[in-house]
């Protein structure tokens, strides 16, 4: 249970809370919905099982793990993981310290006084220009993260989100209550329930493929370093079920919480990344007793962001400690430190720093979440599966899936899909990312 919840708390981050709404906002509710669960059970969950796999199988971090089952230079696909998840954490770390700002407005009542999407805005616009806010946050949440990686995997890792994953589900059933039994919440329920075929699209076929892939943390080397510390008698079929279930159930039900209430007060929902911080403040000062469901909300933001930012963390310091024989606690001080610092730039690329352009007229914080998610992650996913699939050979780790169970038609489904499948929709999102995104 204990993995299960730590490789779930990984899963769900702010791409489930605050990325799959608004995609699903821009990409015509339900039909965006449906596209997603299926990219879920066709791309994500075979990746999910595949990273699972070979880090049970080789017990190690991602470096040594392709250093194990690839040899030569397939072990720059472990180096690329574990440099992917330290710079994700130089800016995803600016945008947990958000969550705990804005969990603060939520209890201090500045929540509830905005009347408008405009006030909204200012004071989101206002918050994130303030250099000493935006550094302060920053250092709280990359402290937080360091803290719970440095108390090691049983009381640290293990505990924490055995305690914070069902903290996240209970705040979440808790602002569905409200959400549905709001004047008007019928009309959100059927955008987000009830799919208009007509809105499909090779748009929204391309964004549910990237959301499916960026949600379940995959490429990245965090589901490696899980799956190196679970035990042998554990069924890593039913454990991959069971963490992408929950991953796909909290980006649904944050739906489900957001999107009728998005109705109720008369807005649309096509409002894009801004949704959460700009718009939903507005929802909340519209509900009774909004600054409750308020503080609510941006708690389980917070809780969201620091279960995935603790799986990036370790990614990093398992490497350390396997391949430089540092202890736990110099491994976890030393790269909250240099998360720290070169998260600096990014947490003051909305003030001081936003007329710094560092590529194609990005600032710090745009260039490292495109360089991320846009390029390393998808060819992360795209090697992991070239690997195993055709480098190492599916006959020399399928004695790792569940052998008790003699499901060979599940066995062939998930070989076929690591073979053929998933690496041809890993092309495709990175030809449509890599070719139009950057461009846009």
């Amino acid at each position: 249970m204990g993995f299960i919840l730590a490789a779930a708390g990984s899963a769900v981050g702010l791409g489930n809370i605050w990325k799959f709404p608004y995609l699903a906002g821009e990409n015509g509710g339900a039909a965006f919905v449906l596209i997603y669960l299926l990219c879920i059970l066709i791309l994500g969950l075979p990746i999910m099982i595949a990273e699972i796999v070979i880090g049970r199988h080789t017990e190690k971090n991602p470096v040594g793990a392709f250093r194990t089952i690839g040899g030569g230079r397939w072990v720059i696909v472990g180096y690329m993981g574990v440099m992917t998840g330290f710079l994700i954490m130089t800016y995803y770390s600016v945008v947990g310290g958000w969550t705990m700002g804005y969990m603060i407005k939520s209890l201090s009542g500045t929540i509830s006084s905005i009347s408008s999407t405009r006030m909204s805005e200012d004071i989101f616009s206002a918050f994130i220009q303030d250099p000493l806010q935006m550094l302060a946050y920053h250092s709280l949440f990359i402290s937080a993260t360091v803290f719970i990686v440095y108390r090691g995997i049983s009381n640290g890792i293990e505990k924490w989100t055995t305690i914070l994953m069902p903290i996240l589900f209970i705040i979440i059933l808790i602002l569905i209550a409200r959400s549905v039994t709001l004047p008007g919440a019928a009309k959100g329920l059927s955008f987000y329930l009830m799919p208009d075929f007509s809105k499909i699209t090779t748009k929204v076929i391309i964004e549910a493929l990237g959301q499916c892939f960026f949600s379940l943390s995959l490429g990245m080397g965090a589901m490696i370093t899980y799956g190196s510390y679970l035990s042998r008698k554990e069924k890593i079929l039913s454990s991959a079920l069971q963490i992408v279930f929950l991953d796909t159930l909290a980006a649904f039900l944050v739906g489900l919480a957001i999107f009728p209430a998005l109705f109720a007060v008369g807005m649309t929902p096509e409002k894009g990344p801004g949704l959460t911080f700009n718009v939903l403040p507005v929802v909340f000062s519209k509900m009774p007793y909004g600054s409750v469901f308020s503080t609510l909300f941006f708690m389980l933001l917070f809780i969201a962001a620091l279960t995935s930012s603790i799986s990036l963390v370790q990614v990093v310091v398992s490497y350390a400690t396997d391949e430089w024989g540092w202890s736990r606690r110099k491994a976890a001080l030393s790269t909250g430190a240099a998360i720290l610092l070169l998260g600096i730039p990014a947490a003051l690329s909305f003030g001081a720093m936003k007329d710094v352009k560092i590529f194609l007229g990005n600032t710090y914080f745009d260039f490292m979440d495109k360089v991320t998610t846009i390029y390393m992650l998808p060819i992360g996913g795209l090697l992991i599966a070239i690997c195993l699939g055709w480098k190492y050979g599916l006959n020399n780790t399928m004695h790792e899936l569940d052998p008790d169970t003699n499901n060979v038609l599940l066995e062939r489904i998930w070989a076929l899909s690591i073979k053929y499948i998933a690496p041809l929709l890993l092309v495709a999102i990175i030809g449509y990312f890599g070719i139009y995104s950057m461009v846009k």
